[in-house]
């Protein structure tokens, strides 16, 4: 069977591993929203510092949406909330945020915070989802963000934004979800799918994967999610802009 959707995760990883990559070594770096910290061993040349509030805790019974088995937040630097970080202004050089912004009930305070946090040609390395089930509910208050997202605000706050990508187009982000669909009718007794059911679904990944070969900028519909790197202008580039 074809792999069409199956790809969400590994994509971002990859991408990000090569954006710290590229960040000069000895940059003091937050990871806001930092969570299990998984991105901490890719930051062997950096000034490492985590930032969570710490308080998801998993429920297993829970039928409010996706919820991990188990989570462990490891030994967190900084204990707080992601829009009161308590580091003086501009004490970063590099900022990451990666699938959190969908988890705090104001995206726009935390770009404000990391406008205060990073200093005059800082980076800012974020990724967030197009579209997203519930997932580590209560803390879920968006499904999602697109670039317009971005370009309107961090504009606003005195960046630029350098890249801007998808992860994925519109097929595979279908596929993605075709491939739930069995999981989440088993999860909510909805029934099991039938012989012929699970053929066509083998047929529509195909059909999926065919278009996804071709595709020719589908992602402007849909994504798995956005990927984003932008740079805080100095006063004098802002005042120009």
């Amino acid at each position: 069977m074809t792999l069409i959707g199956t790809d969400n995760e590994s994509n971002r990883v990859a991408w990000v591993t090569n954006a710290l990559s590229d960040l000069p070594s000895g940059w003091r770096l937050l990871d806001a929203g930092a969570g299990e910290q998984r991105f901490r061993g890719n930051c062997g040349h950096l000034d490492y510092v985590s930032q969570d509030f710490a308080q998801y805790v998993p429920n297993a019974e829970s039928k409010r949406g996706l919820q991990m088995p188990k989570w462990d937040y490891g030994e967190l630097d900084l204990v707080c909330d992601i829009i009161d970080i308590p580091e003086p202004d501009e004490s970063f050089d590099a900022i990451l945020c990666t699938e959190v912004l969908e988890h705090v009930p104001n995206a726009i305070a935390v770009l404000e915070e990391f406008a205060r946090l990073l200093r005059p040609e800082g980076k800012l390395i974020v990724t967030v989802p197009f579209i997203s089930l519930t997932h580590f509910a209560p803390y879920h208050f968006a499904t999602g963000f697109n670039r317009f997202f971005f370009e309107e605000h961090l504009q606003r706050l005195g960046f630029q934004v350098d890249t801007v990508m998808p992860n994925g187009n519109f097929f595979k982000l279908v596929a993605q979800e075709v491939r739930r669909v069995g999981g989440v009718a088993n999860r909510y007794e909805a029934g099991k799918r039938r012989w012929y059911e699970r053929m066509a679904t083998k047929v529509v990944l195909k059909m999926l994967d065919r278009f996804s070969q071709h595709d020719r900028g589908s992602a402007e519909l849909g994504c798995f999610g956005t990927q984003l790197i932008a740079t805080k202008l100095t006063a004098a580039a802002t005042q120009a802009a």
